[in-house]
């Protein structure tokens, strides 16, 4: 059983479809990307799996569980983190303290906590910058907080959104190699605009033009798609 599947998902804003009859499924331990440029859907599909948006028609499960009309945060607190293409730290509250802000704290101790947030910093490669103020940071290290803070909610399903606009290439290359290395630890869903540099990194992906799904699979069926090749590779990327 995939750990999310979304069927025949509709979502309508005024006289726009932004989303017409869409499937999409995650696995666990999976990264799927999620492409498609500016007005394709992408964007109106990754909130309706997160909860920011609820669909006019169609289905979401999560391990197994309904949560088509559940709020943003009762699917958060089931396992679903997400990131924000612009990052929204707490810019006068240290590094460490702004994932504090976000560690669970049912159950746990003060020392548990801080414990819990400073072995994530180190993972996402910031235990170096923990006590500077995170409106210190560059926009590449303020990424990784982002999605050091997503999951210290220790989410089974993580939702990452353009983690690489406005990066440099290094930067987006390092990003990249990283989210790779989250798949240990929970499922990904990557929305991207940018097919070359993403797709390796992907398991799966899915690409969207006008609301709609026009092609999905592994990353070489994805390259030969001659839709995709058409619309986003340019003709001399298959």
């Amino acid at each position: 059983m995939p750990l999310l599947e979304a069927s025949a998902l509709q979502k309508r804003f005024g006289g726009v479809d932004a989303v017409r009859g869409v499937a999409v499924r995650v696995e666990a331990g999976e990264l799927l990307g999620l492409f498609g440029p500016n007005g394709a859907g992408k964007t109106t599909l990754f909130n309706l799996i997160a909860g920011a948006h609820l669909p006019d028609r169609g289905e979401i499960r999560f391990a197994g569980q309904d949560i088509t009309r559940l709020p943003a945060f009762r699917r958060a607190r089931l396992g679903i983190a997400r990131t924000f293409q612009v990052v929204r730290p707490f810019r006068d509250l240290t590094v460490v303290e702004n994932v504090l802000a976000a560690v669970p704290s049912e159950g746990a101790s003060l020392h548990d906590g801080v414990a819990a947030a400073w072995s994530l910093l180190d993972h996402v490669g910031l235990a170096d910058r923990a006590n500077d103020r995170a409106g210190a940071l560059t926009l590449g290290m303020l990424k990784r907080l982002e999605v050091a803070r997503a999951l210290a909610t220790e989410p089974r399903l993580l939702l990452l959104d353009e983690p690489l606009a406005g990066l440099t290439a290094r930067e987006a290359a390092d990003l990249l190699a990283f989210i790779g290395g989250l798949k240990a630890r929970t499922s990904i869903v990557m929305v991207e605009h940018n097919v070359r540099l993403s797709l390796p990194a992907c398991d799966r992906a899915v690409v969207m033009e006008a609301g709609a799904v026009i092609a999905e699979g592994a990353p070489d069926e994805i390259r030969r798609h001659p839709e995709v090749v058409r619309a986003y590779l340019g003709e001399d990327a298959a």
